[in-house]
């Protein structure tokens, strides 16, 4: 049986092809998100090794759990909101471990991400696709994987050092002056250096500051002077290589040991930390993996259709011989081996072909990142454990698609199947019915996701108990994926139901402009309903994804334009495109444009909790000028007078944050915050152990000196007192703020809730005047993310707008948009989803196009005869032609009207139930739709150009002698 069917899969092959290619698309998409997620955990491991390359690491030992400060880092590409952080340790901890055996060099290596601009040679700001610019203080063995290749280390704020990528990338060599914006504005550097990694830096602009001038940075972005998340330390055990694991564990148990009592720090080997970062950023990564893996399960999930119809006819088709085979004693089981050995031999072959396929695409995807600027070092070939996963899924599909035809070959009474009427098409009624159900079934679920969140967290949906509490459980988000599945495959199993009155319809302006092979297309179509309706599923899944998700983006558009319709005020808004911080020097060049009447400044406070004990809670905080609410945006106010409120230093709070704490107007609320002092104490030691060092060193100087003028070495003593002297003319003019040791205090202050407003840009944040904001935390600290600009009264707004954009010019990324372009832009966030809305749709079409091919291909060899009788009593070839595209084109636009319907009604549930977070308007984009059925018809009439070719190619008596 084994044989027969290997020979009936050979005899087959040609059948076979749109069912392999299906098969590919899908495995292409598992394979391929599995090599893109170890090419990129393999590029973050290489640049860990090389970033985080200290052999040990010194750190607090009392892990955070909320993080409200910046980060000095130790080269690292930053860290992320999963990994663990520590209390910060002082920097005096450097001169403790440089001293311990064993230690090559201990020092802090301060670093800065996205805080940087780089200006190219042309004058324009460096940029590269999401990947950020860094700032990282670097002196001769501060960085043993960076090495320079030309030129030497910056020394001052004027000069800079650029990673070879960096250098490339803005046209920059050494000698070159350009400009480089720093938090505080820009300023002119000179190119002193150029150097490499040993990895690929994914496109990162890395900057080589002096120390000092990364210190200060870090230093003013969080505003704690004296104090480091990480000590890097270098080992000289293996003379200048890096030690291995075991030599990293002696060396941190010596670190451990050398570190004073109350430190609050230990020592940890460089391993641990880049395995805790390697994590950490792989589980940020993690999301890719599933965006990739949506296209496959599409893939696979259309494709088993075009699979199931291929083998409904084949075996429609060797019903005679498998009813022969069963005549002569073969047992229904083995008929059925014969039908799966083709589907696995099918599925081996698109499988090893999708494999291929997957490979070349993440090959493709990295060369494409390459030349946008974020080039890729790690291994992107598929593993054993990839390809074997793909052979799985590939043979897994292939046989569900083939498992239900072979089964029906398998149970067919051989007299019955031998006879020429031999299986008639099942009647359709009891599948509509089962689907109609389904349907009403997801209908009622989604009712009741509605009725979910329109009750909100005080009602109740409904008026029976026991959904209540599973509403309450539930949430929205289970009754509205139960609702979509259901309506999905119930569609999917009402269609052979439909196919008979919606082909009628349909059909009807076919059949009247083209009698002849409109009827006979309209006919064919109900020939075979379940055929029919598997191929129109193949793009009905595609376009309901793709209509669903473009109604939410067409509704988030229109509810972002209004909210700015309806609500922003002011003239122009100033935004950064780099970190988001907006430098102190750029908001004064703005104040001071001719015509401007007032800047009203939006910054976001770090760290800010509420409450108290295990009831403490976080939201998003803003401190506001008391002009927001008359200036800038109109509050929709729940409760409270939310001018009022923020004029008198009190809160305004979110409705959502409102209803998670169970805050109302008038209650008082413990405001938690944290600002950076100076601890006296701390310094006043500082100053003490620097001055008793230098007094210590200073008398060794002049000791030695006695010595050897007690010698008779006149010169050597002098030159040892002259040695005494600089040193003691060195502690004189040290910097005082060096030897300044901080303290991070905790603040408390007890607030009332002045106003809750449900601007769905507010419903989740806090917002509170400067004057609170400055006695919660440090006003340096505070990061001006956004800028309000009002124009004086009679402004020529068009020329104001030239004189704001010329104002800001120096700066860069600062963006001046008026109210029509911020509407624009805000906008262009959600088009940027319809990106993959647009690739989910042209891999629907693309497998629907397979389908159609593949379903009509085998239709026509059915009617070979059928076709060669229509020849011969004169239908032309344009006819037969016209008959096969519009059999092709109903098809397509059933399943894309259904897949409209499906789409839109899902779209329009999901925007009632994320109304209350900002989807306010339901925005259908008739147009987009439109083009959807356009291009339906356009997808039917390519689908039936190969068959049409095929059926004309045989000589009509050839055709008619067909048996």
């Amino acid at each position: 049986m084994i044989r027969i069917g290997l020979r009936d899969a050979r005899a087959h092959f040609p059948r076979f092809v749109m069912s392999i290619i299906a098969i590919a698309l899908g495995v292409s998409f598992v394979v391929g998100s599995f090599c893109f997620r170890e090419m990129m955990n393999d590029q973050v491991d290489q640049m860990l090794g090389s970033n985080t390359d200290h052999d040990v690491y010194v750190r607090g030992t009392t892990e955070k759990k909320d993080d409200a400060s910046g980060t000095a880092s130790t080269g690292s590409s930053g860290s992320s909101s999963s990994l663990r952080t520590y209390n910060d340790v002082d920097d005096s901890l450097v001169d403790d471990v440089a001293g311990v055996e064993g230690v090559k060099t201990a020092e802090i290596v301060y670093s800065t991400s996205g805080s940087l601009v780089l200006a190219r040679k042309d004058g324009n700001a460096v940029s590269t696709m999401g990947s950020p610019t860094m700032g990282i203080g670097l002196a001769k063995g501060t960085w043993r994987s960076a090495h320079l290749t030309r030129g030497r280390w910056a020394r001052n704020d004027g000069e800079i050092a650029l990673h070879a990528f960096a250098a490339k990338t803005a046209g920059l060599g050494v000698g070159d002056v350009t400009k480089l914006v720093y938090p505080s504005g820009p300023k002119d550097v000179r190119v002193v250096g150029v150097f490499d990694t040993d990895s690929s830096q994914a496109g990162a602009i890395i900057i080589g500051l002096a120390p000092s001038v990364a210190k200060s940075l870090v230093q003013e972005q969080t505003g704690e002077i004296g104090t480091t998340q990480y000590i890097g330390v270098y080992g000289s055990g293996n003379k200048g290589a890096p030690l291995t694991h075991a030599q990293q564990e002696e060396l941190a148990a010596r670190v451990r040991r050398a570190l004073p009592k109350g430190s609050k720090a230990t020592a940890i080997t460089g391993d641990q930390l880049r395995d805790e970062y390697s994590q950490a950023i792989k589980d940020q990564l993690g999301f890719i993996q599933p965006l990739i893996l949506i296209f496959a399960v599409i893939a696979l999930f259309v494709g088993s259709f075009i699979i199931a119809n291929t083998f409904s006819m084949i075996v429609r088709e060797s019903m005679r011989g498998y009813a022969l085979l069963r005549s002569v004693g073969t047992s229904p089981a083995q008929v059925f081996s014969t039908v799966i050995v083709q589907a696995l031999m099918l599925g081996l072959v698109g499988s090893a072909a999708g494999i291929g396929l997957g490979w070349g695409m993440v090959r493709l995807i990295v060369a494409g990142m390459a030349r946008m600027g974020t080039p890729m070092s790690g291994t992107a070939t598929p593993g054993a454990t990839d390809m074997l996963a793909g052979l799985a899924v590939g043979v897994l599909v292939t046989f569900a698609g083939a498992a239900l035809p072979a089964r029906r070959a398998a149970m067919a009474p051989p007299i019955q199947a031998m006879n020429e009427t031999v299986n008639p098409e099942r009647p359709v009624a009891p599948r509509g019915i089962a689907g109609a159900a389904m349907i009403a079934l997801g209908v009622v679920s989604w009712m009741f996701c509605v009725a979910i969140a329109a009750a909100g967290d005080d009602g109740d949906p409904t008026p029976v108990a026991f959904l209540n509490d599973l509403a309450s459980r539930l949430g929205v988000g289970w009754p509205l994926g139960v609702g979509a599945g259901l309506i999905v495959v119930g569609v999917i199993t009402l269609a052979p139901a439909l196919v008979g009155p919606t082909g009628a319809v349909l059909g009807w302006l076919p059949s009247h402009v083209f009698p002849v092979t409109g009827r006979l297309a309209v006919r064919n179509l109900s020939r075979q309903k379940r055929r029919t309706a598997n191929t129109a599923a193949a793009l009905f899944v595609g376009v309901a994804i793709v209509s669903c998700l473009g109604v939410v983006a067409s509704s988030a558009k229109s509810s972002v334009a209004g909210i700015v319709d309806t609500g922003l005020k002011s003239d122009f808004t100033a935004m950064s495109a780099s970190s988001g911080r907006i430098p102190d020097e750029a908001i004064t060049a703005i104040e001071k444009t001719r015509g401007v009447d007032s800047v009203s400044r939006s910054r976001m406070l770090m760290g800010v909790t509420y409450g108290s004990g295990k009831d403490k809670a976080q939201a998003m905080t803003f401190a506001e000028q008391p002009s927001l609410f008359r200036r800038v945006f109109a509050p929709v106010e729940n409760s409270g007078d939310a001018d009022r409120a923020l004029r008198d230093g009190e809160l305004v709070v979110g409705l959502t944050v409102a209803q998670d704490n169970g805050w109302k107007v008038g209650d008082t609320v413990r405001v938690n915050g944290r600002r950076v002092v100076v601890d006296e104490e701390a310094t006043a030691k500082a100053r003490a152990d620097y001055q008793a060092r230098v007094r210590s060193e200073v008398a060794g100087l002049q000791a030695e000196a006695q010595r050897l003028a007690a010698g008779g070495d006149a010169a050597g003593a002098q030159t040892k007192l002259r040695e005494a002297q600089r040193t003691a003319d060195d502690a004189s003019n040290v910097d005082p703020s060096t030897l300044v040791r901080t303290k991070t205090e905790t603040t408390h202050r007890q607030v009332r809730v002045g106003a809750i407003i449900e601007n769905s840009v507010y419903r989740s944040m806090v917002l509170m005047n400067d004057d609170l904001a400055e006695r919660i935390a440090n006003e340096y600290t505070m990061f001006t993310i956004m800028l309000f600009v009002n124009a004086r009264d009679g402004a020529d707004l068009t020329a104001l707008k030239t004189r704001l954009v010329n104002a800001v010019k120096p700066f860069y990324v600062i963006t001046v948009q008026d109210r029509d372009e911020f509407k624009s832009s805000m906008s262009s966030m959600v088009d940027q989803i319809l990106i993959i809305l647009y690739a989910l749709l042209a891999l629907s079409i693309v497998i629907a196009v397979f389908g159609i091919v593949n379903t009509l291909a085998l239709s026509v060899s059915e009617r070979t005869r059928e076709i060669g009788l229509l020849r011969a009593i004169g239908t032309s070839r344009g006819q037969v032609r016209g008959m096969l595209a519009i059999e092709a084109s109903l098809i397509a636009v059933l399943g894309t009207l259904l897949g409209v319907v499906v789409g839109v009604g899902a779209g329009a549930v999901i925007q009632r139930v994320y109304e209350s977070n900002g989807l306010e308007r339901l925005a259908v984009p008739w147009g987009q739709l439109g083009l959807f059925l356009a291009l339906s018809v356009l997808v039917g009439v390519v689908a039936a150009l190969p068959p049409a070719r095929r059926a004309l190619k045989v000589p009509v008596l050839d055709a008619v002698a067909t048996d």
